[in-house]
């Protein structure tokens, strides 16, 4: 149970853990777990009980005669090992099925938790050793309860963190259809540094993807940080490459502890003429209108943070009407165990296959392979431009 708990890290794979191990150990048929907040317990989890019999207990307050709760605040497990034991202690109470029960309270560091309540479909006899066990076990609950919880405010705040800072929808602009995806990986917070965006420059439009290493709340911050910079100094109408060496120096002063990659290219919707820079990003892939589908060979600098007075290239390019241009992440392009070039040459075939003007469809393809990945240990940003 140690061992299993230690792994759980959100409040969900603490309860499903829980409910794994305590019921087949201990020979129990009912599972409910219950967290306290705002002085009223609320239920987390439940295991085999009849539809709808813990309902009348939701929200009850911690000063209600109910055996859950007061093995809560009294800091003591309750044992029953008969319909009897559990009436005649509290006449009246509803009852289910079972003949015996375990209530135990779930404190940690003196902190109330909840309660953790089993049910037994027969009389059942606790030993003095099972009991020491059962309340051994409820500390351990208890723990991993409570870093669960703090686990997923977090998560929460990050996550909105991150919501708020990705663009919600992106700006018409004429002579382009754009559209982004963003999907969040499985390990760690399950949030990340990565952003897309289409900005109005004086010249254009700059289509722009980028990436922050790290799965945190500080790796959502600087994302927003870095995507504010380069917003900033797109819009005073700087050129490509001073946009990505002023954001570079930037971040170098931040002094983060972290690296980011970005490419930024800056189109002309009214002449197709394109300036492209890339900052240690995985290169674009551009859709020809006659379906020929190349991975761009665009000459790059390093990482963003690595050298403050880092200079980046620029590549001109020629995009047709018709044409289909994709930015994205390494999380799209990388899987443990294969290289990255094969996710790349993914990324090409899907696009090559895909007509222009379903551009929605297509980026619901190209996620769809990273979706159907269990194990993702990063985060996805997709941002697709269809011109003319």
């Amino acid at each position: 149970m140690a061992s299993v708990l230690t792994e759980a890290v959100t409040v969900q794979q603490v309860c499903r853990a829980v409910s794994e191990q305590l019921l087949p150990a201990f020979g129990a048929q009912e599972l409910a777990l219950y967290a306290v907040s705002e002085r009223r317990m609320h239920l987390l989890w439940e295991s085999g009980y009849p539809k709808d019999f813990l309902t009348p207990f939701e929200g009850v307050s911690l000063d209600t005669h109910l055996p859950g709760v007061e093995a809560l605040t009294s800091a003591h497990p309750l044992f029953f090992e008969s319909r009897q034991g559990l009436a005649s202690a509290y006449p009246g109470i509803k009852m289910d099925p079972m003949n015996a029960w375990s209530f135990l309270p779930l404190i940690a560091s003196g902190h109330p938790v909840g309660s953790c309540i089993l049910g037994y479909d027969s009389p059942h006899h606790f030993t003095s050793e099972e009991r020491s066990a059962l309340t051994a076990l409820s500390g351990l609950v208890a723990q991993a309860l409570e870093r669960a919880r703090l686990y997923d405010a977090e998560f929460a705040v990050a996550r909105g963190l991150q919501d708020a800072l990705l663009p919600h929808r992106l700006p018409p602009v004429e002579g382009l259809r754009t559209t982004g995806r963003y999907l969040p990986g499985t390990q760690g917070m399950d949030i990340g540094g990565d952003w897309y965006d289409v900005i109005r420059t004086g010249r254009g439009v700059a289509l722009v993807i980028g990436d922050v290493e790290g799965h945190s709340v500080a790796a959502a911050a600087v994302m927003g940080q870095l995507r504010s910079a380069v917003h900033a100094f797109a819009a005073s109408e700087s050129p490509p490459d001073e946009v990505v060496s002023r954001t570079n120096r930037l971040f170098a002063e931040l002094d983060v502890s972290a690296f980011a990659t970005c490419c930024y290219i800056e189109l002309d919707p009214f002449t197709g003429t394109a300036l492209a820079v890339r900052a240690g990003h995985p290169p674009p892939v551009l859709r020809h209108p006659d379906g020929r589908t190349e991975v761009l060979d665009l000459p790059g600098g390093v990482m963003l943070g690595v050298k403050p007075d880092a200079r980046y290239p620029v590549t001109a390019l020629k995009i047709a009407p018709g044409s289909v241009l994709a930015l994205y992440t390494d999380g799209l392009v990388e899987r443990p165990g294969s290289d990255i070039e094969e996710g790349i040459e993914a990324v090409r075939a899907c696009v090559a296959r895909n007509r222009p003007e379903c551009l929605e469809l297509l980026a619901d393809e190209l996620m769809q392979t990273a979706r159907r990945t269990a194990d993702r240990p990063d985060d996805v940003a997709l941002l697709l431009t269809a011109y003319g």
